[in-house]
């Protein structure tokens, strides 16, 4: 039976441990799984477009002994020249699994119900799991553990927000939400999340001000306040976020080396200033890094069958 990732929800935390496990593993000897993949194709159909996550991709399927098929905006007009379904129908005759780097999560979904083969979200409105999956494992990889752990993540409650929630509360991972009023996350995921937080024994804080958030932090964390297709809403966001900018100030009330992460493209003087991106404790490229070796372990569970 197919498995797809479309959000942190489609794994359990046992799987994400393995899923860490086998990025150790692949960081570590990556000759060892240069066929772990041979013969294998997949299909990256983007939307939207990327630098990190098409190249992880990429690069990592290339490394596993694989191909990989990039599938521009243009070239297929998904849902216009052709319906989702359609799409996932025929792609499921030609190739071993999907990457959809998309705008609305619907259709992830709808991709996901008719494809034969496995279904991965690259990206939509509501979800991003892959980055939070690497975000989490470079958290772990440089603090050791996970355990009593303090994430604050501060900006826009957008899909990179969604993921992290979910991420932190299935790992028992403590975080705190700091956004502008009228820019939290979605109270849906809030809401589930922090109830499963009970059980794992994390707490999950939404706060209206960003000093509360970051406070005893181990981890601050942050993304852009205006993401693609929000681009008419520019003007309002900067004035609405404008306290809400990671700086030297704000950092200064989180631990004293508290780990600095941004998913990237980062706007430099806006959500983060480049000092602190640029600063000794700033693991960005780490974790932009890890994508691939994360990613990696995601395809070999998901099309290594």
């Amino acid at each position: 039976m197919k498995k797809d990732l479309l959000t942190i929800k489609d794994l359990t935390a046992k799987e994400i441990a393995e899923l860490f496990s086998l990025t150790d593993k692949l960081k570590k000897n990556k000759a060892k799984f240069g066929q772990a993949l041979f013969g294998k194709t997949l299909a990256l159909i983007f939307q939207k477009p990327s630098n990190r996550t098409r190249v992880s991709f990429e690069v990592g399927m290339f490394q596993l002994g694989g191909h990989s098929l990039y599938l521009a905006p243009n070239e297929i007009n998904l849902g216009v020249r052709e319906s989702i379904a359609d799409v996932a129908k025929t792609l499921s005759r030609y190739v071993d699994g999907i990457v959809l780097r998309t705008f609305e999560h619907k259709n992830c979904l709808e991709m996901s119900k008719a494809a034969l083969i496995p279904v991965i979200n690259g990206l939509s409105d509501f979800s991003h799991p892959c980055q939070a999956l690497a975000d989490l494992y470079t958290v772990q990889e440089k603090l050791k553990t996970l355990k009593g752990i303090t994430l604050a993540y501060v900006g826009d409650g957008n899909n990179v927000c969604n993921s992290l929630i979910f991420i932190c509360a299935k790992l028992g991972v403590n975080m705190n939400v700091g956004c502008p009023q009228g820019y939290e996350p979605d109270s849906g995921v809030l809401k589930e999340a922090q109830a499963l937080a009970q059980e794992t024994g994390g707490v999950i804080n939404l706060f209206n001000d960003s000093s509360n958030a970051v406070k005893g932090a181990d981890v601050i964390y942050t993304d852009v306040w205006a993401s693609m297709g929000q681009e008419d809403e520019v003007k309002i966001r900067k004035e609405a976020f404008k306290n809400f900018q990671v700086n030297k100030e704000l950092l200064s009330l989180a631990k004293k080396d508290a780990l600095i992460m941004h998913c990237l493209p980062a706007h430099r003087g806006e959500e983060i200033t480049g000092e602190v991106l640029d600063s000794r404790n700033a693991v960005v490229f780490d974790e932009a890094e890890n994508r691939m070796h994360v990613q990696k372990a995601i395809l070999i569970k998901l099309l290594g069958r």
